[in-house]
């Protein structure tokens, strides 16, 4: 039983919705994208107004209006590369009365059997193993 004055309510009429305006998707051309923009750049101009009079959403006229800024910073970035040439130059000979502070010597520091020793860079290998043995056997 399908006809046209059966619904839920039983009044005999059946609801019919009619869209007007553009469909979804619409492909927009560069040039009428720059026209939308340009307008709401004028003092005053309401993005939603604008927006409303293209019947498209104001968020995808504030999108276009971010690629047109970042376009507009691309096309004035500076084009000469961002490094600092390398000059090569002879070292400068540092005044002979100028003389570097000498450094303490770095010592090692052993601590066995309750003893510690004090080893300075340069010392003799055998020496201070014979030294070490020494202490260790002195220990025990």
């Amino acid at each position: 039983m399908d006809s046209a004055n059966d619904d839920a309510m039983g009044v005999g009429y059946r609801r019919i919705e009619v869209l007007t305006g553009p469909g979804r998707r619409r492909k927009w051309s560069d040039d009428d994208k720059a026209k939308i923009v340009a307008e709401t750049a004028h003092p005053g101009a309401v993005v939603s107004e604008v927006a409303r009079r293209w019947q498209v959403s104001p968020q995808q006229v504030f999108d276009w209006r971010r690629q047109a800024r970042k376009a507009l910073e691309a096309a004035n970035a500076p084009t000469v590369p961002a490094f600092v040439a390398i000059v090569a130059q002879t070292p400068t000979p540092m005044p002979k009365t100028a003389a570097l502070p000498a450094r303490p010597a770095r010592s090692i520091e052993v601590q066995l059997a309750g003893a510690v020793l004090r080893v300075a860079p340069g010392t003799d290998v055998d020496l201070l193993t014979t030294v070490l043995r020494a202490i260790r056997v002195s220990a025990a």
